[in-house]
């Protein structure tokens, strides 16, 4: 039965009351009373005890033979630490699950003993890893489990783990969604097959001498281990062509599995390796500490969020930072385009502030008015990303993929400054970009606004005027919240983004779409192509704005329903609103409601660009692996480059970095012209 609440003796008084004479008990009691009062003692102080007591040795070395006599371990080898599920959440509910309900074990097996004895695994692992060496040795060889590993039943667990291991290492490994993701190993032989005929080979030796063993310069053994590093290389390759295939949560869930299996196959063939007398304690002490090890991330959520994940962040951020690009302005043609562009784009937000408010007058339920509010945003969104215009705060998600893949090219001092420079376009961006967004929103919507008055002789912002202002008042309403939502919601766009044009890839979307029968019978391979290569430029975006839209206007109607205070705040909307309660109030405020809700608007885009692209940073670092202890070199470089030009964070001021930063962008572009 479990073990869990275990005396607090010492390990003298333990071995005393089990270990004084014979005992032929089987319960596992008296273990984890023992392992329990190692932990709170010195290990070389309970060497010198058993040396001492020669019965006690002899009593204690009895019963641990008796209580591992024949248990088989392979359960620990081929099932511990190992993906189970070929999908993310099923693998991540059975590891809650088995964390909140540990499942029924087979009594007999050691997989039960260890879970059993061991109350904290980790940290008795920890013990016996911190532990004297020396002092390791001398436990192992008075409990006389030094020569552990040689004996024939450890043997045949061994390769029955290691054929286990191997036979689902195959099957997954010749899934038709693997083997696409390694076009390049179709012209050679299967290293997975001609690994398993390494196997097969040592399980005959196994059947004629039990007592086998390989050195290092076995070539059966430098054979395995060779097809071994080629099925990894197998592995490595399917990862890396992702970028250029797209990848699916099943398939990239499965290559996590393959190469899991073959890191544990390379764990155990090393324990056949026997060069001189000492290796039998060292492989015993090995194996040893590998079932500790196993079994204490069995059920690891966080390893396992951070293996499932990291590929597909990659990809995401990979497919966003090639979107990012366009956002980047370096010379002064490109500034002021991208000022035309958020021009356009304030134009349409002009429009969507007053339709929304029109909206809001519909007596409706919340339900109704969510779908009109969201239904405006998004196509509003659309339109703005179909007429190439842009919205200011869209640029921070997919820069932020840019930046970090900028960075994760290099890490020296001069891809440090390169880096800064790259900073101080993208910030002229967005400067540039907030200023066509905010002077084109605001004046749209009072004109439009009055134009309104014109034709139906109301103001139909009077009404909301006191809530428009209210709204812009950080001390009195939760504007800055607000904008935090806002933030993160473009910073979700972002993903959706990368995450469409990722499935598009892997599933070959545009190519289905190219030479589709239907579409090329009915309206020609012209037509097919053009609406291919539609597919694969605009589908993602309008997607994602789609979605950014229904975010955004349902926020606050959700919110309401809660009974919790949500909505967004958006720098271009807020203009717009501006613009609305202005009017509404016939201008006539008071010079506080003036100035703050003018400033409010900006501290709106601050929050915005602050938290989507934070957000997108911190996912996008993960995803190349950029180590966050460069970020404070990288944050006093970006501070130096801007103490010592200023105005290049506003305006495009010719740089002598400028090819050099050109040219990494380019070779972002250019990294993805296969897909």
């Amino acid at each position: 039965m479990p073990i869990r609440l275990i005396r607090k003796d010492s390990f003298s008084v333990i071995l005393k009351n089990y270990f004084s004479e014979r005992n032929e008990t089987l319960s596992l009691q008296p273990l984890s009373e023992i392992i329990t009062s190692l932990k709170r003692e010195d290990l070389g102080v309970f060497t010198a005890y058993l040396k001492d007591n020669e019965l006690i040795k002899e009593n204690l070395i009895f019963y641990i033979h008796n209580i591992f006599r024949g248990k088989p371990f392979n359960l620990s080898l081929t099932e511990a630490d190992i993906l189970s599920e070929n999908a993310f959440y099923p693998e991540f509910k059975k590891r809650i699950l088995n964390k909140v309900l540990p499942p029924i074990e087979n009594e007999n097996t050691i997989w039960y003993l260890v879970d059993n004895v061991l109350v904290t695994p980790k940290k008795d692992l920890q013990f016996f890893q911190n532990s004297p060496e020396d002092k390791m040795n001398e436990l192992f060889q008075l409990l006389k489990i030094d020569r552990f590993i040689s004996n024939p039943h450890v043997k045949k667990e061994l390769l029955f783990s290691l054929n286990i291991l191997a036979w689902r290492v195959i099957g997954n490994a010749l899934d038709v969604d693997v083997v696409k993701m390694a076009p390049e190993y179709r012209n050679f032989d299967n290293p997975f097959l001609a690994l398993q005929n390494e196997l097969d080979i040592i399980n005959a030796d196994f059947n004629q001498n039990p007592d086998f063993k390989f050195s290092s310069n076995d070539e059966i053994y430098k054979q395995t281990k060779i097809y071994m590093e080629q099925c990894l290389e197998f592995v490595n390759l399917a990862f890396k062509n992702s970028s250029k295939y797209g990848i699916s949560s099943k398939t990239n869930q499965s290559l996590l599995k393959i190469r899991q299996q073959l890191n544990r196959m390379s764990d155990i063939i090393k324990l056949f390796v026997i060069d001189d007398d000492q290796d039998y304690l060292i492989n015993s002490k090995q194996l040893f500490f590998n079932i500790l090890k196993y079994k204490s991330h069995k059920n690891n959520l966080r390893d396992l969020v951070s293996d499932s994940t990291r590929l597909m962040s990659h990809l995401i951020t990979n497919h966003t930072a090639e979107t990012g690009t366009h956002y980047i302005t370096s010379t002064l043609k490109a500034y002021m385009k991208m000022f035309w562009k958020a021009s356009g784009g304030g134009v349409i937000v002009g429009a969507l502030c007053v339709l929304k408010m029109l909206y809001s007058y519909i007596p409706a339920s919340d339900f109704a008015h969510a779908f009109l509010y969201s239904m405006n945003y998004a196509m509003g969104f659309v339109m703005i990303y179909l007429m190439n215009f842009t919205l200011a705060t869209k640029q921070p998600a997919m820069t932020a993929a840019t930046m970090a893949k900028v960075l994760s090219e290099g890490n020296s001092r001069n891809t440090y400054i390169e880096f800064a420079h790259v900073v101080s376009q993208l910030f002229r961006s967005q400067f540039i970009a907030f200023v066509g967004n905010v002077l084109l929103s605001f004046p749209v919507s009072l004109i439009i606004i009055y134009g309104l008055e014109i034709l139906f002789k109301q103001n139909f912002a009077f009404d909301k005027s006191n809530k428009l202002l209210y709204d812009l008042d950080p001390f009195q309403s939760k504007a800055i919240l607000h904008a935090c939502i806002a933030g993160v919601f473009l910073f979700i766009s972002g993903v959706i983004s990368g995450n469409i044009s990722n499935n598009s890839v892997f599933y070959q979307i545009p190519k289905r779409i190219a030479k589709n029968p239907f579409i090329n019978y009915f309206f020609g391979q012209r037509i097919a192509k053009q609406l291919s290569v539609y597919y694969s430029k605009n589908w993602a975006g309008i997607i994602s704005n789609f979605w950014f839209g229904v975010f955004l206007g349902a926020t606050a109607p959700i919110g309401l329903f809660l009974g919790l205070d949500l909505d967004i705040r958006h720098i271009t909307f807020a203009a717009g609103n501006f613009a609305l309660g202005l009017y509404g109030k016939d201008f006539v405020i008071t010079p506080y409601a003036f100035w703050i809700s003018f400033i409010t608007v900006f501290v709106i885009g601050f929050f915005n660009f602050a938290v989507s692209f934070g957000l997108s940073m911190l996912l996008a670092f993960r995803s190349r692996k950029v180590e966050m202890n460069e970020a404070s070199e990288i944050f006093r470089e970006i501070f130096r480059y801007f103490v010592r030009n200023p105005f290049r964070f506003f305006f495009p001021l010719k740089s002598r970095l400028d090819e050099r930063s050109k040219r990494m962008i380019d070779e972002i572009t250019t990294g993805s012209t296969d897909h």
